[in-house]
């Protein structure tokens, strides 16, 4: 049905119920993975919906696993998201995934150790983390990524990098505007592509992301390889206290009323992501002198390999 604006509301014949009995639990799993995906990209159900051409009301009755789905509508929302379809409706566990499980449960124990070893070696932590070029620090708004990484940079003799401002740069256009323009996905191709850049260059340097690079598989993987990552974090009441002092509260709410909320939705839809950082610096009651002392001892204490320029990672002496 359309709307009086011309978007799509999601519903059909039989009502804004949906389906229930055997499939049910099905579009309960996809308004779960669909609300997971709305919150790891940090967009409200409006931002999405706007982006998406359908109504607030579909995405709200999708989310809720009420809603009479079609595969249209979806095919729209996905895009919004710039995820593949599959993304939406898939099982939990990747196909691939599922392959490798199976292949490793047919071998004996002895060889099911060597196996892990073996991808342990290859894409495990301590080979993501092996002598980096990149410190690049992820993590939520708030957090102190900027703040720290300008001051680890100078402490370490390195250049610091904000990618959201090399994605201005290259883009010759405001954030804000390459959203308005190009949407969700315009602006993760834009992430993705100035990452790409900064890392074929091969020069060290701290590098502070945005929060939302997470969200993007292939680029959240290229970061994870090429970088030793460090997930900057803090309280939810901190990260909104520091984003309220900066005068911006996006994308916690677009009201206000429900920042909070959208926050801790946000942080918890992207926790299990950040969690897969090859460090955690936790900033939580810390000043700025104490979380960057702690920051420097974690990212020089055996995983520099040759990172430092012009200082040697240590203090200077008073």
């Amino acid at each position: 049905m359309r709307t009086a604006t011309g978007r799509t509301d999601g519903r059909g014949g039989g009502g804004g119920d949906g389906p229930r009995g055997d499939g049910g639990a099905f579009l309960e799993r996809i308004g779960a993975r669909l609300r997971m995906l709305r919150a790891q990209r940090g967009m409200t159900q409006r931002a999405l919906a706007r982006q998406a051409g359908v109504s607030e009301r579909y995405i709200a009755q999708t989310e809720a696993g009420t809603g009479n789905m079609s595969i249209l509508l979806l095919r729209a929302i996905a895009h919004a998201l710039d995820v593949p379809l599959a993304r939406l409706v898939e099982d939990e566990v990747p196909p691939l995934v599922r392959a490798a499980e199976a292949l490793l449960a047919g071998l004996p124990e002895a060889e099911q150790r060597a196996a892990f070893a073996l991808l342990d070696s290859r894409y495990g932590p301590e080979a993501r983390a092996a002598a980096p070029r990149v410190i690049a620090l992820i993590g939520l708004r708030g957090g102190g990524k900027s703040t720290l990484g300008a001051a680890l940079a100078a402490r370490l003799g390195l250049p610091f990098v904000e990618l959201d401002r090399e994605i201005e740069r290259e883009a010759g256009l405001a954030l804000d505007a390459i959203f308005e323009l190009h949407g969700q996905p315009g602006y993760r191709r834009a992430e993705r592509a100035a990452l790409e850049r900064l890392l074929a260059a091969d020069e060290p340097c701290v590098l502070a992301t945005g929060g939302g690079i997470v969200a993007d598989r292939f680029t959240y993987d290229l970061l994870l390889r090429r970088c030793l990552t460090v997930w900057v974090r803090a309280s939810p009441e901190e990260h909104m206290q520091r984003v309220i002092d900066q005068g911006d509260t996006r994308p916690m709410a677009e009201d206000g009323t429900r920042g909070m909320a959208d926050l801790r939705a946000i942080l918890a839809a992207r926790t299990p992501l950040y969690e897969r950082a090859a460090l955690t610096l936790d900033t939580s009651g810390q000043t700025i002198a104490q979380s960057l002392d702690a920051l420097a001892a974690m990212v020089t204490r055996g995983a520099m390999g040759g990172m430092t320029g012009a200082g040697d990672g240590r203090q200077p002496a008073s």
